[in-house]
């Protein structure tokens, strides 16, 4: 299958972007070794056209600039060589969650939330579905945040 169909499908299709977080998890659950660690990351992606959901001008760690970017925040396990993504979360800045027109369509709980916030959502999503993990581990941005220590 090329990725022009792929894209596509992602494109057009109708779908709940949870349900399949949540199908892919189960699935990596079953196979998921009882050791595995969970780690927090949070990743920018720069953009350069406009239009994407959440981008807006903000600090990103990769270049320690300010670029026009999108912020993600994911939740990943890891087992030997083995890795999975287990959750993710797009942080939507102030300068685009302000504008009503462009937040249209967007859940309320994510246009409220900080990176923090939405970093501590997800083990508590993992934790509710049964997700081992003896360790937790998180970027330099996120292992820094009080909160999220235990």
């Amino acid at each position: 299958m090329s990725p022009d169909v792929v894209q596509r499908l992602l494109r057009t299709a109708d779908w709940n972007a949870d349900a399949v977080r949540d199908q892919l998890r189960g699935h990596v659950l079953g196979r998921l070794h009882p050791s595995a660690v969970r780690i927090v990351d949070e990743t920018e992606c720069i953009k350069k056209s406009a239009g994407w959901a959440g981008e807006a001008r903000q600090h990103t760690g990769s270049t320690s600039e300010t670029d026009k970017c999108q912020i993600g925040v994911f939740l990943l396990a890891c087992a030997g060589a083995a890795r999975a993504l287990m959750d993710r979360e797009l942080y939507l800045p102030r300068a685009w969650t302000d504008d009503r027109d462009r937040a249209a369509g967007m859940a309320l709980w994510s246009a409220l939330a900080t990176r923090p916030t939405l970093v501590r959502r997800m083990p508590t999503r993992a934790l509710t579905a049964g997700v081992p993990a003896r360790w937790r581990a998180a970027d330099a941005v996120q292992g820094c945040a009080k909160r999220l220590r235990v």
